[in-house]
């Protein structure tokens, strides 16, 4: 029997510039970027070399710590420039597109029948590995450890992010291929939880247990659901899968082809025509933001949505693992005396002169003002009003920032991932980079115990 998922410690951030529910195809890319940096702690080799043709699904370089987990080109095109930064670490590497793609062929197979080593195999081989991630630490999995657990998140909470109900329409199909493969690849449930209202694409579908989830966010964030169904202890390991790659984990179970195709989310107050398209990985994402038009010059281009994603120019291309790009105009304007009138334009948890929670549904058009500079920690309380885990968020940011380690075991380190701390650093008063703070500590651990 199915465990709902209800929380009431969160905070529903709604803004201007929800992505309609319309889908056009994004210009074809010029070029494609490949980024080792979103594959946290993944050391690339290359496997070819500058001026070298490949086609969708060749292999461009592999993880130095196991050279068996392959990572592949999204599309068939042109190795162009292959850049590096200081110590020659390997930054971005760049393909320059053919105008049609060709497809390696990877084989046609059933995943009923085939047994987890072929599984494990037949995804590491073909660069569909890295969609998997694993708790504790939050990075690639380890394919040699048999998790307790997957989880999946069907249901997107965060401000602005893409509709999962809209996007994964009509690949049931691949959706339930991926899911059969990955049952096999764990000694327990694979867990997905979908929005507790409507009809979802995983309805119906076999092979895994399906949980409704309510309340603000994060109740969408995979971590949130692992601490209420599963919590990860030390020495336990779970993995989770976003549930926009499922469908290129089934469809190259179904069709042998590792198609990179995405539809996102281009949502943003900045954006004239907020809608989703479908691109691929890795693609310039001036293609469809300029296609949608952009209502004034200076403005932030945000790679995910505007709590977790990153800071890209207009230039740049499409993250490894986002499906959703956040236009949003930049905030480097000064507030003249911000701090001492009523505010019933920003968002805020206190009711110190702001009026926010006077208007719970209302939309509102912020920008990347930090609305106060960086300070010493100020212990306020507001953290666990908007923190659903049964940990104390404050404690355990001190510990990584003093580089505890006994103190960040027992506090829960091993379940977290920087993104459970986005709504914490959002309201902190003090300005601190929160999930830099915890990211730097997942890595310290890693490093230290393993």
């Amino acid at each position: 029997m199915s465990k709902d998922i209800k929380i009431k410690k969160g905070l529903t951030i709604r803004l201007k510039g929800e992505a309609d529910k319309t889908l056009s195809n994004a210009p074809r890319s010029r070029t494609f970027a490949i980024r080792p940096s979103d594959f946290h702690l993944i050391t690339p080799k290359m496997v070819v070399k500058e001026g070298a043709k490949v086609i969708a699904g060749d292999a461009i370089f592999y993880s130095k710590s196991n050279e068996t987990m392959k990572f592949v080109s999204p599309v068939s095109g042109t190795l162009t420039t292959i850049e590096r930064g200081a110590k020659r670490v390997i930054t971005e590497l760049v393909i320059e597109g053919d105008t049609q793609d060709s497809y390696k062929d990877f084989g046609i197979v059933n995943s009923d029948s085939m047994k987890s080593d072929e599984i494990r195999n037949h995804l590491l081989s073909s660069g569909c590995w890295p969609f998997i991630k694993q708790r504790p630490y939050d990075v690639i999995a380890n394919p040699e450890i048999t998790p307790k657990a997957i989880f999946v998140s069907g249901y997107a909470s965060a401000p602005l992010a893409a509709d999962y109900n809209f996007t994964l329409k009509g690949k049931e199909s691949y959706l339930q291929a991926a899911l059969t493969a990955l049952s096999k690849l764990t000694t327990g449930a694979v867990h997905l939880s979908v929005g507790g209202a409507g009809t979802s694409p995983f309805d119906g579908l076999k092979d895994v247990t399906i949980h409704k989830v309510t309340g603000p966010h994060p109740v969408g964030n995979v971590g949130t659901q692992i601490a209420k169904l599963d919590p990860v202890n030390k020495g336990e390991t779970v993995w989770t899968v976003s549930a926009q790659d499922l469908v290129i984990i089934g469809e190259l179970l179904v069709t042998g082809r590792y198609n990179a195709e995405r539809i996102i989310a281009l949502t943003g107050s900045s954006v004239k025509t907020p809608k989703y398209y479908k691109t691929i990985i890795g693609s310039e994402v001036s293609t469809f933001i300029y296609d949608a038009g952009l209502d004034q010059e200076n403005v932030r281009v945000i790679n995910g949505d505007v709590l977790t994603g990153k800071r890209i120019s207009p230039k740049g291309h499409l993250g490894a693992y986002n499906n959703t790009v956040t236009v949003i105009p930049e905030g480097n304007d000064y507030d003249l005396f911000g701090w001492n009138k009523p505010v019933f334009n920003k968002i805020s948890t206190s009711r110190a002169m702001t009026f926010s929670w006077m208007m719970p549904k209302k939309n509102f058009d912020l920008n990347t003002n930090t609305n106060g500079e960086h300070r010493a920690f100020v212990v306020t309380g507001n953290y666990e009003e908007v923190f659903p885990l049964d940990i104390y968020p404050l404690q355990i940011l001190k510990a990584c920032m003093v580089q505890d380690l006994d103190a960040m075991e027992a506090l829960g380190m091993y379940e977290v991932a920087p993104e459970d701390f986005s709504l914490t650093e959002f309201i902190c008063v003090s300005k601190q980079p929160h999930q830099e703070i915890i990211r730097k500590g997942l890595d310290l651990m890693y490093k230290e115990i393993g």
